[in-house]
């Protein structure tokens, strides 16, 4: 497994190893113990999410307030553009963001810790998006930043749409970070 650090503390791109030839491919997706070896972290997962987004759905930015959740987040088909900010009171890169591509090709995953707002943009004609959390969905405490705020100024790569991006009412209100 490779881990590379990202510009924003404890937000980690995960490789794992994977095993081609003619029929197909092989990769163990998560492991707990080469987890913990290979980042630090001792994480214990209690959910499992799977999604399907077509093209230009563009989902979050989520966090909750109570309950934060630390997410391994992974596409199993499709590529979207996976995007993390930092919500973490007191930490040097409150505010700051960083994104990834991932995809069923390049098989990364992202680590997303406890206390980051989340979300992605579907680039290809759909995708299966699958994320394991660190702590249950309270949608009492859930909330959505917006995906567009100036002051975070997430870079989404929006040429790539065939138009404006498709948002939920609960994304559509989301709110400013100020």
């Amino acid at each position: 497994m490779k881990v590379t650090a990202t510009r924003i503390p404890g937000l980690l791109i995960i490789e794992p190893k994977v095993f081609g030839d003619a029929r197909g491919f092989f990769m163990e997706s998560f492991n707990a113990q080469v987890f913990r070896e290979a980042t630090g972290l001792d994480v214990d997962f209690v959910q499992d999410n799977h999604s399907r987004s077509a093209k230009g759905v563009l989902r979050g930015l989520h966090y909750q307030i109570q309950h934060p959740q630390g997410k391994l987040v992974r596409v199993v088909k499709g590529r979207v553009f996976d995007v993390a900010v930092d919500l973490r009171q007191g930490s040097p890169s409150f505010g700051q963001w960083d994104g990834v591509e991932l995809s069923e090709d390049n098989h990364r995953q992202l680590w997303v810790p406890a206390g980051f707002a989340h979300g992605f943009v579907v680039l290809s004609d759909s995708a299966d998006f699958l994320y394991k959390t660190t702590d249950y969905y309270a949608p009492q405490f859930e909330r959505s930043l917006a995906w567009n705020d100036p002051t975070v100024g997430v870079a989404w790569p929006l040429h790539e749409l065939d138009g404006p991006p498709l948002l939920s009412a609960k994304d559509q209100a989301g709110k400013a970070l100020a």
